[in-house]
């Protein structure tokens, strides 16, 4: 018995095997190059990442709060001042980055791309008219996006390491704002990499908010009992201010990563 004909199409144009187990590599191997097609294409070198919450609020979500058109939960309207303070150092330090004399693009902020710290970063690299990287990952809980990232550079991923690799491969900067599970999460990881040699190049990392952090984290308690060196805690700046985390992200930016023409 015969049947009709018909030509059988590619796997690689096949979507029910490209979302089978079996597909699983090509999908990891998609993740990497699919962003690195992107980032060849647009020229960016290398980036600032800023993590956060994505809970915490703009001026405009207060006024809502305010008017009781949005409630807040807990004392989220005590933290409006770190979305500023992203803002305000998104901004400047695009500015900073668009004054290099340089054929790529340089230093870009980067978030998580969605609200909150995220979008605060990615609302001041673009108020700077700079590029403004985000770097979503799906999840079946939590709307992800925020208006000001760069539409070319709003990048989804469905596996959390992946999105972690792209976070770090290009960072030579790091700017840790107040945050829960997910900060905590990245904030842990990094230090571990750098800590343990496995992240070679010089990443400044700025821990922004001691009066937060101090209490969630008691890393003299940890000095203290000996779980971590003394030294440990020279892989962090600790800063209050935008003007002293902008002093001194461009200060190392510039010692290490920035010579000859770049002067």
């Amino acid at each position: 018995m015969t049947r009709d004909y018909k030509k059988k199409e590619k796997f690689y144009k096949d979507f029910d095997f490209l979302n089978s187990p079996e597909a699983r590599p090509s999908r990891l191997l998609a993740e990497y190059f699919g962003p690195l097609r992107i980032f060849r294409k647009r020229k960016i070198k290398d980036t600032i990442v800023f993590f956060g919450s994505a809970r915490i609020p703009s001026p405009e979500d207060v006024e809502k709060s305010e008017k009781g058109e949005k409630k807040l939960d807990g004392d989220l309207l005590n933290l409006v001042q770190y979305y500023e303070d992203a803002r305000k150092l998104a901004y400047r330090l695009t500015k900073w980055s668009k004054g290099l004399k340089h054929s790529k693009h340089r230093f870009i902020i980067t978030s998580g791309g969605g609200g909150g710290i995220m979008e605060a970063a990615c609302r001041g690299a673009s108020e700077a008219s700079g590029y403004a990287i985000g770097l979503n990952v799906s999840l079946p809980y939590e709307a992800q996006g925020n208006p000001y990232t760069t539409e070319e550079l709003d990048i989804e991923f469905h596996y959390f390491f992946m999105r972690k690799f792209w976070f770090l491969y290009l960072a030579k900067a790091l700017v840790v704002f107040p945050g829960g599970f997910g900060t905590l999460d990245e904030l842990m990881e990094l230090s571990t990499l750098i800590q343990t040699g496995k992240i070679r190049k010089k990443v400044p990392v700025v821990i922004y908010g001691p009066d937060y952090w101090n209490k969630v984290l008691n890393f003299d308690y940890l000095v203290q009992v000996g779980t971590v060196s003394r030294e440990d805690l020279n892989l962090f700046h600790f800063s209050d201010s935008v003007d002293d985390a902008y002093k001194f992200l461009t200060r190392e930016l510039t010692k290490t990563h920035l010579k000859g023409r770049n002067f």
